[in-house]
């Protein structure tokens, strides 16, 4: 039986983690996490201990939370002498002794289809570039970004109406069937590993919250893939009569008819319609500020957009590069 630590710090790893610790079908057993210090979250700004925290504390596992992984942690991790370390959506840097540890490597679950998305929003970004698949990839670890070899990839749909909380959730799904896969011959030595292609590589970035602005003299087709993808973090907004409201879902209606961008056009039964450089984007899902998020449909009923409203527009920063972004750039 295989002793992997896992190192990780997002719910999104929690039905990988609980195939290592059900009936029998992993090689391999989680002995030891790692995973980022609690945090304060919420309105209330209280002080929780993350998803996988909880996770490893309900099965007695030791856990360690280090604000950074330093010669300590190396020392620790080698102490714990595992056979595999399993890294998704951590947080820290690993320096190469401490990949090198284990016996079998140090693996990564990375959200998207490498070489495409390497970096820190690919399921973000993914939706944002209107991309109608993406996908889990298991890879090992290299010092460069996101650029170890491949060992399989398990690839899941994205619906037009899919936000990252949606897409998320199907590639938590997805590490399932690729750890089923890979695991029994990572453990016997059989597992192949194939090269990306540097080529083939796009890049993306840490998203801030001014990544949520909407420019309305982009097509139709762009805001609602950048609404749908940046739902509900960073979220884009728009000042409406004076308000700035959350936009949580949005699509592209059929038409013919120049608009004018940002000009309200009306409503039908499922949103707010609004014209765009290219087509009539669609506002499925708003909230204003200390609301919740309603259908298009309800809030207009408590807070009405007439028709021949203006919505103002602000640049939108680029969120995919063929380079790695520099960092704080956009």
């Amino acid at each position: 039986m295989l002793r992997i630590v896992f190192m990780g710090s997002d719910a999104i790893a929690l039905p990988a983690l609980n195939w290592l610790a059900g009936d029998g079908q992993s090689p391999g057993k989680v002995v030891a996490v790692f995973t980022q210090p609690d945090r304060a979250v919420g309105r209330g700004q209280k002080v929780q201990p993350n998803a996988i925290k909880l996770w490893a504390e309900a099965r007695a596992l030791p856990v360690w939370q280090p604000v950074k992984f330093g010669v300590e942690e190396g020392a620790r991790l080698s102490a714990i002498n595992p056979d595999l370390v399993l890294v998704m959506a951590y947080g820290h840097i690993l320096r190469q002794d401490v990949i090198d540890t284990p016996r079998l490597g140090t693996l990564n679950l990375h959200t998207s289809v490498l070489p495409h998305y390497r970096g820190a929003s690919p399921i973000q970004t993914a939706i944002a570039n209107r991309e109608r698949e993406t996908g889990v990839t298991l890879m090992r670890m290299v010092l460069e970004l996101d650029a170890g070899p491949v060992a399989d990839v398990e690839k899941i749909v994205i619906d037009p109406l899919d936000t990252a909380d949606e897409v998320e959730a199907k590639l938590a799904g997805a590490c399932v069937p690729l750890l089923t896969r890979c695991l029994p011959a990572i453990s016997a030595g059989t597992q192949p590993f194939a090269a990306q292609d540097p080529a083939a590589a796009t890049f993306c970035r840490r998203l801030e919250k001014g990544d949520g602005a909407v420019d309305f003299q982009a097509p139709a087709s762009v805001l609602a893939g950048r609404i749908n993808g940046l739902m509900p973090w960073p979220g884009c907004a728009v000042s409406i009569n004076g308000q700035v409201v959350k936009l949580g879902l949005a699509d592209i209606v059929a038409s013919e008819t120049k608009v004018r961008p940002g000009l309200v056009l009306g409503s039908d039964a499922d949103g707010l319609l609004v014209g765009t450089g290219d087509g009539v984007l669609r506002l499925r899902r708003l909230q204003r500020p200390g609301g919740r998020m309603l259908p298009a449909a309800e809030f207009l009923r408590g807070w009405p957009v007439p028709a021949g409203t203006e919505l103002p527009s602000g640049p939108m920063p680029r969120l995919v590069s063929s380079a790695p972004f520099p960092r704080g750039s956009k």
